[in-house]
């Protein structure tokens, strides 16, 4: 990564559209207020665009049996030989 330009914060007041393109072209910026840095600017990740349909995923026809009973009762919490 680049060293980030450094500006006082009067100088980021006055030339804040210039500092601004240059986060837009990657860069960053530190705003300091005399020796002590308090702000750095830096451009926003974009996310990446996601495909529709890029995780192929198969379920099989047994996905959708009906479950056991046994099975529907321990997923209602209703089984008392837990308790």
């Amino acid at each position: 990564m680049d060293a980030a330009h450094v500006v006082k914060v009067q100088e980021a007041k006055t030339h804040l559209s210039s500092l601004l393109a240059e986060v837009e072209a990657g860069g960053q910026v530190v705003i300091a207020r005399g020796d002590r840095a308090i702000a750095r600017l830096v451009p926003i990740e974009r996310p990446t665009k996601r495909i529709l349909g890029g995780l192929r995923v198969s379920v099989p026809d047994e996905f959708f049996d009906p479950l056991p009973d046994d099975e529907i009762a321990a997923w209602e919490g209703s089984l008392d030989e837990d308790l």
